[in-house]
């Protein structure tokens, strides 16, 4: 299930590191719920719309739109629920309008264009972590194996075939941009990426995300 959500102009500055508060206003709509515990089988973008750089921060004057993505629809039937109760976002932003997505058909090789920037990673050691760009030649490798770890998680890996996921190549204007999640440095990937695989499973892609942190605000695709 995916959810369109328009929202209202800010009435405070938004920093350009919104996506931790942009998290907890959907935490805060869901309630008590185990989400926190698993593997995200859930995406969100970042804001778009027009935003105007103000001393160092954002504004919105015309509102924005933000979408959000569950595997499991019954999240998004909660989310609806809590943002009916409580529809404030964050910076005086409030949800005007939410709409039910339909879900698109997709073929055996789909590209799609990322809502929020793609984090990828790999273990050097115990202890240190590299963060991979479209640049690495094994970036590919680790794409895939997070996404094929969500299809697991999801019960679906005896259902299909193992999903490969690509950077788009041919793309001409690739970049990174480090981003400050509660004070943690990470370099993510602005970068269509190329998934193959059965339909179904790529439409678990579409909804789940790819890369690292779907849950906090990265790899969401649309």
């Amino acid at each position: 299930m995916r959810l369109h959500l328009t929202l209202t102009p800010n009435t405070e500055p938004v920093p350009f590191n919104y996506q931790h508060p942009l998290t907890g206003a959907l935490h805060k709509w869901l309630g008590q719920n185990d989400l926190h515990d698993k593997i995200s089988l859930y995406s969100f973008s970042w804001l778009r719309g027009q935003a105007e750089r103000v001393d160092g921060k954002l504004n919105f004057p015309n509102g924005a739109r933000w979408f959000i993505s569950f595997w499991e629809s019954k999240y998004g039937s909660d989310l609806i629920q809590g943002i009916v109760d409580k529809p404030d976002v964050f910076y005086g932003m409030k949800v005007d309008e939410v709409q039910v997505a339909k879900t698109p058909s997709f073929n055996n090789e789909q590209r799609f264009k990322v809502a929020s920037p793609v984090l990828v990673r790999k273990n050097l050691d115990a202890e240190t972590r590299k963060h991979l760009t479209y640049k690495d030649d094994d970036v590919d490798e680790f794409l895939s194996r997070t996404l094929n770890k969500k299809l697991s998680e999801a019960g679906l890996e005896n259902s299909f075939k193992p999903l490969k996921v690509t950077f788009d190549k041919t793309y001409p204007n690739p970049k990174t941009k480090l981003v400050n999640l509660k004070g943690t440095q990470l370099r993510a990937n602005y970068c269509p990426v190329i998934v193959k695989g059965d339909p179904k499973a790529i439409e678990f892609a579409w909804t789940v995300g790819v890369g690292e942190l779907t849950g906090s605000g990265f790899g969401a695709l649309s």
